[in-house]
């Protein structure tokens, strides 16, 4: 499969907009958007909402760019402020609550699902989870942070991260069991 880029030199692309060509940032907006918004809506329910944290999260892009060094993936680091805007934008909507509770974290979740479940069914089941489950989840299934970078984000111990991991995986895999059972009428 041949990859075809959609502008030949980013680099160039990025340094237009860090002189703030408006046409090299409407640019780049629209190579990034789309994902973008699919980062802030694992994290947001509300489309609508999920593209206000999305628009605000470019806003800081376009305003921090003279900042990226070229060191790493433009997309990476877009990527980064758009989990930050949505996390800033559930702690404004509401406390984000995180249950601490001491249990013992072993792989317990090891009974594997076989389903063919749409992507929209789990994004469905995701957004069912307690904001505090959802988030760490997100952060760690989705996006690759380690416990102690998510505990240092979201103000939390990395214990309290590890736990919140473990409960989401549990109520995910209890919702997607009972999908496949109502679904298939298996067990």
């Amino acid at each position: 499969m041949k990859v075809i880029q959609l502008y030949k030199n980013e680099t160039k692309l990025i340094k237009r907009a860090q002189k703030n060509n408006r046409e090299a940032q409407h640019v780049l907006y629209e190579l990034h958007a789309p994902k973008m918004l699919s980062v802030c809506r694992y994290y947001i329910k509300d489309l609508q909402h999920a593209e206000e944290a999305m628009l605000n999260g470019f806003f800081k892009v376009f305003t921090n760019i003279k900042s990226f060094k070229n060191e790493g993936s433009f997309e990476g680091w877009i990527r980064r402020i758009m989990v930050r805007e949505s996390i800033s934008f559930l702690r404004q909507q509401k406390n984000i609550e995180f249950a601490v509770e001491d249990i013992d974290i072993k792989n317990d979740y090891s009974d594997h699902i076989n389903s063919e479940i749409e992507v929209e069914h789990i994004q469905e089941i995701i957004d069912k989870l307690p904001e505090g489950y959802k988030i760490v989840f997100i952060m760690y299934a989705i996006e690759g942070y380690k416990h102690s970078e998510i505990a240092n984000l979201l103000n939390i111990n990395e214990g309290t991260s590890k736990s919140q991991l473990f409960k989401a995986r549990k109520l995910l895999q209890a919702e997607i069991k009972k999908l496949n059972t109502s679904s298939y009428g298996t067990n």
